[in-house]
């Protein structure tokens, strides 16, 4: 799996990754097959885990901290604070309980969930800083943020950086390339782009079958390629199905060219 570089750190994170969004609710055989799809993928060099304090009311870090109890130094596990414990001492405590469910030492990136209106920034980044001081977290990331949100947090960070911005993305998605992969790409941000795939509802009817058999690739595959294509984007593809798992993987054995980038982006405008 290629790996391309966190922000300005000198991390180096998996270009397809796994997202556990409305994972980890489900018990016996199911859960079972979600863990089984979290292995898969970190066999197949899909290390960055993804996941939330909100996702199935804890429930997805608590799959996740299954999943990797024992291969812990493997993988890289983000998360992310929900808006309504934007409050100084509510980061603290969300982010020990968030360390708590996963069963690890510590979360690689945490993230703000969304921006708030109710909560300063600055209060909000103070205790991100008090978490990256005390080694709870190595790395600081926002979500769904614009991008004079992500000046603002950013702003509010002295001894810290911003790495990355969670937004949605996908070929039927893309209000992003306006001004914020742009940015994004000029201030060295990574993209994490969640649902990628749109949670199955692109048209793949609308993928030119030449392009399909020229790569030997599925619609799934093409469309991840697609995603992860410019630099500064990596895609975390929902992972409960070790078959779909495995698929993503290999979305980005070969690269398409520039040209059938174009087209296939013609046909989603």
């Amino acid at each position: 799996m290629d790996k391309r570089q966190l922000g300005r750190s000198g991390e180096k994170i998996p270009v397809i990754g796994m997202g556990t969004w409305e994972v980890g609710d489900v018990q016996n055989e199911g859960r079972t097959l979600e863990i089984q799809a979290i292995r898969k993928g970190i066999e197949l060099g899909m290390s960055l885990i993804d996941t939330a304090e909100i996702y199935g009311y804890g429930n997805a870090e608590k799959l996740v901290g299954d999943a990797v109890k024992d291969i812990r130094d493997e993988v890289f596990i983000a998360s992310k604070v929900s808006a309504h414990h934007f409050g100084y001492d509510d980061v603290l405590n969300a982010c020990e309980s968030s360390i708590k469910r996963l069963g690890v030492e510590h979360i690689d990136l945490y993230q703000l969930h969304w921006p708030s209106s109710k909560v300063p920034i600055k209060e909000t980044m103070r205790a991100m800083e008090e978490l990256v001081s005390r080694g709870k977290i190595r790395y600081v990331g926002v979500s769904n943020f614009s991008v004079a949100q992500t000046l603002e947090a950013r702003e509010a960070l002295p001894r810290s950086e911003i790495v990355s911005n969670q937004v949605r993305y996908s070929l039927t998605h893309r209000s992003i390339e306006s001004e914020l992969l742009p940015f994004c790409e000029k201030e060295k941000l990574t993209i994490i782009a969640y649902q990628p795939l749109d949670s199955g509802r692109i048209s793949q009817a609308k993928i030119p079958q030449a392009i399909l058999d020229k790569y030997g690739m599925t619609p799934a595959q093409i469309m991840l390629n697609w995603v992860t294509y410019r630099d500064a984007v990596v895609a975390i593809p929902k992972a409960s199905n070790p078959k779909h798992v495995e698929e993503n993987a290999t979305a980005i054995r070969a690269r398409i060219s520039g040209d059938d980038y174009r087209a296939i982006s013609r046909k989603f405008e």
